[in-house]
C-alpha cells in the first residue's frame, strides 16, 4: 500500500472555500443591487423634474410601466435616463409611461 505525502484538504478547509465562494457571490449580488437602486433613484428624479410628481408616485409609475410592458424595472429606469439625455424612448414604453404619469397627479 502506498500513501501520498501530499497533504489532503481537511473538511474544514473545504468549508472555508465554500464560505469564501458564497461571500464572493453575495458581494457581486450586492454590488449589482446598489447599482440598480441608484439607476432607479435617478429615473425617479427625472420623473420628479419633468412631471412634478412626488418620489413615491415616481416609483409607482416605474413599477406600473414595468408590469404593463413586461420589462424589468431597472431597464425602464435606464431607458428613462437615456430619454432625459436626448435618446428616443421606445414607443410602447413611452406610451405606458405617459399613461402611468396621468394616473398619478
Amino acid at each position: 500500500m502506498t500513501t501520498s505525502r501530499a497533504q489532503r484538504p481537511s473538511p474544514e478547509d473545504r468549508r472555508d472555500d465554500a464560505t469564501i465562494a458564497g461571500l464572493k457571490q453575495e458581494n457581486v449580488q450586492l454590488q449589482h443591487a446598489v447599482g440598480s437602486h441608484a439607476t432607479v433613484d435617478q429615473a425617479i428624479g427625472v420623473l420628479l423634474a419633468t412631471h412634478r410628481i412626488p418620489p413615491t408616485a415616481g416609483f409607482q409609475v416605474l413599477r406600473e410601466v414595468s408590469q404593463r410592458t413586461n420589462v424589468k424595472l431597472h431597464s425602464i429606469a435606464e431607458a428613462l435616463i437615456a430619454w432625459a439625455m436626448g435618446r428616443p424612448m421606445p414607443e410602447p414604453m413611452g406610451q405606458e409611461l405617459d399613461a402611468a404619469v396621468q394616473r398619478h397627479p
